[in-house]
């Protein structure tokens, strides 16, 4: 029998130490101990116990960020039970198929998601104060010892090609998962941990994991802003800043505001999930000047891990992942299906999903005959062994006969130093079979126009690459995982592109 995922919290490390910091109400944020924090999963586990829930038995939570969505999620798998995180920024229609094709039994949310579940599935609003308190059980309850292969979890794709997909994940491959990040030099006790993407993502779901496992402090947002995210480092002195890089790429817009922020308590900014430009990177050494850059990697299927920094203590260059985890199995796959310097990256490591929720064919797309995960990830590895994004494989498109990648394409627009962001999708063309088009925030005070742009990606990569449409955006829009919604502006691009 392996450990359960719901039982991370070493009370004799952060017992009494503050865990959590629950940020919902913004002038009134409340503080947990990891002795609260497990005292509260405990009542959700042997309330769902008591309710007669089979092992395995799946449970929604539908809800923001919130301390009970924490104390839900742990108490969950506490009690043998599989926790669905649901995405909270999906039509009703994609909220019931989740709960239909996971085949939840019951679903936590809050009042302003109540409405989206189906009739026929009870629900618990965290929000319902007098129903939460008569369905808690308090007391102890010694988390359920789990089989080797039995799944804590199902996270589901966001779904921007279809339906999403059920990722299960498993109790002893993210127990892995957590043991790797953990680092013993660390003093966790000291570090606060600002989170503001969504619990359903794997990016926040992993750093709440590590924070109860260390002892470290989850200065937990409802949601990102990056004016409460940028007021709350001040606030509660954060130490580390958890992202995706198109949170921080608003974050550093903020100018005025960062100027008039005590930005110095900050020693680490991570960023993951998404593709990273030098720019950006340039940009927030410039801002956070105590810290430490880094660039992440993971994804739903197979978890967080797989680089690690140089062993024989080279420094990893800017934007790099780092080199391989000799922990994990990596390899480059070009499009002939042979090894090489760049291509797809294929995966396989602990934290690897044992296939997608009902979908054998989808999970035969995706794995080889050997049991790795094509992660649709196109990189490339220096002579170094450091391995680079180049791009994904599904975003890639054909312009004039040439492969295009619009996070390369991106990259070059935003080393103008008058473009704050940028993104490029392809519009159908019956010469070229696609075109590139940009979306462009300018920087404060610039007047960069299309022409410019144009001749800026020209002068400095292939112009084959170039975008043949420029159009300039107050802000780009994303998706519910805060990663920029490309469908969207795709739509947008074919509505504007005559």
């Amino acid at each position: 029998m392996g450990a359960n995922l719901g039982d991370l919290f070493d009370l004799d490390k952060c017992g009494a130490q503050t865990v959590l910091i629950d940020c919902r109400l913004e002038h009134a944020p409340r503080y947990w101990t990891g002795a609260e924090l497990k005292s509260e999963s405990n009542a959700y586990a042997r309330a769902l116990s008591g309710k007669g829930f089979a092992p395995g038995t799946r449970i929604a939570i539908l809800a923001a960020n919130r301390a009970e969505y924490l104390a839900a999620y742990f108490g969950i798998m506490r009690a043998g039970l599989v926790a669905v995180p649901i995405n909270t920024r999906v039509p009703a229609s994609t909220v019931r198929y989740v709960i239909e094709d996971s085949g939840s039994r019951f679903a936590f949310v809050d009042s302003e998601r109540q409405a989206l579940c189906p009739d026929t599935l009870e629900t618990l609003s965290f929000d319902d104060d007098e129903a939460l308190t008569g369905f808690l059980d308090p007391g102890d309850f010694p988390a359920i010892s789990q089989p080797e292969d039995d799944v804590a979890m199902f996270l589901y794709t966001s779904g921007s090609t279809g339906k999403p997909k059920g990722v299960p994940l498993t109790h002893t491959g993210h127990h892995w998962v957590v043991r790797k990040r953990f680092q013993a030099s660390i003093d966790y006790a000291k570090e606060r941990l600002l989170v503001a993407a969504p619990l359903y993502h794997m990016n926040a779901l992993a750093m709440a994991k590590l924070a109860a496992y260390a002892g470290a402090c989850i200065v937990l947002l409802p949601e990102f802003t990056a004016t409460r995210y940028i007021q709350a480092i001040e606030t509660f002195r954060c130490t580390w800043l958890t992202s995706v890089p198109t949170m921080l790429a608003k974050v550093v817009q903020e100018r005025d505001l960062l100027d008039r922020t005590d930005l110095s308590s900050v020693t680490s900014v991570r960023m993951g999930s998404a593709p990273v430009t030098e720019h950006l990177i340039e940009q927030l050494t410039g801002i956070f000047t105590t810290a430490r850059i880094q660039v992440g990697y993971g994804t739903t299927e197979a978890g967080p891990c797989g680089f690690i920094p140089h062993p024989d203590g080279k420094p990893t260059p800017v934007l790099s992942l780092g080199v391989g985890d000799p922990e994990v199995n990596l390899r480059l796959v070009d499009a002939n299906g042979q090894e090489a310097e760049q291509g797809v990256l294929e995966i396989a490591c602990p934290a690897l999903m044992p296939g997608y929720h009902n979908l054998p064919e989808k999970t035969a797309a995706v794995m080889t005959g050997d049991g790795l995960y094509k992660t649709g990830d196109i990189m490339r590895r220096d002579a170094d062994g450091f391995y680079f994004f180049v791009g994904r494989d599904d975003d890639m498109f054909v312009c004039n006969g040439e492969n295009v990648y619009p996070e390369q394409v991106e990259r070059l627009i935003e080393s103008h130093p008058d473009i704050a962001q940028a993104c490029v999708v392809p519009v159908d063309d019956t010469v070229r079979g696609a075109m590139p088009v940009a979306f462009v925030v300018m920087r404060d005070d610039a007047t960069i126009d299309a022409e410019q742009v144009k001749a800026h990606t020209i002068a400095n990569g292939p112009a084959y690459q170039h975008p043949r449409h420029v159009f300039f955006e107050t802000e780009l829009p994303l998706a519910g995982t805060n990663k920029l919604d490309r469908n969207r502006l795709q739509e947008m691009a074919a509505e504007r592109v005559t």
